[in-house]
């Protein structure tokens, strides 16, 4: 697929060189034209730089990998997101990183879809860390990722996506599921970072028997 990032963080540009390197052909953008250039060239052969509506116009999927108050002003830059597969990543976190900035009642996701509602939504890729989208390595078997949309086709692809980078890819229901998944990646902030246990080393799996 051609993919393409809004953003370059780390959790943005761990998925773009992942994905990069799965075969994807990736564009990558950033607010300052030099980060995307770098960011590009760490991820190989199969990527390339462009601007925010460059970008947009490449990819088949699009991921939206900037913080969570940058959403609004990143959708409006984009130019044309009719019919795009449009992936949200972030968390809605308070300025301080110490808890959830919506709560329950809606999520980062929804206000996303309402931001763009010609784009066809999916939340993915907010319950795990760039460290371990980097290396989902772990004796116990793949990470679970959660994806949650509204349009099947959608999710479906970015579902095949997980999967090509090591995840176990789970159906995570419709667009406002959002609202548990993002509280499951305060979660998992607190586990790795207030808990001390370890960005690249914990990740959730969904357990079978």
């Amino acid at each position: 697929m051609k993919l393409s990032f809004i953003g370059c963080g780390n959790m943005g540009g761990a998925l773009a060189r992942r994905l990069a390197g799965a075969g994807h052909e990736v564009m990558v953008s950033a607010r300052h034209e030099d980060k995307a250039k770098a960011k590009a060239e760490e991820c190989g052969k199969n990527s390339k730089a462009g601007s925010v509506p460059e970008a947009v116009a490449f990819g088949d999927v699009i991921f939206l990998a900037v913080p969570y108050g940058e959403i609004s002003s990143a959708i409006k830059s984009a130019g044309d997101l009719k019919g795009k597969v449009l992936v949200d990543i972030t968390n809605a976190l308070t300025p301080d990183f110490s808890g959830l900035a919506i709560g329950f009642t809606d999520s980062a996701a929804e206000q996303v879809a309402r931001l763009a509602p010609v784009a066809k939504v999916v939340k993915a890729f907010n319950t795990v860390f760039a460290q371990v989208v980097a290396n989902p390595k772990f004796a116990e078997g793949k990470p679970s990722a959660f994806v949650a949309s509204d349009h099947a086709d959608a999710k479906e692809k970015v579902m095949r996506l997980a999967s090509d980078i090591g995840f176990e890819s789970l159906d995570a229901g419709p667009l406002k599921n959002a609202r548990l998944l993002e509280p499951l990646g305060m979660m998992n902030i607190f586990l790795g970072y207030v808990q001390g246990l370890g960005a690249d080393k914990i990740a959730f799996r969904v357990m079978r028997r």
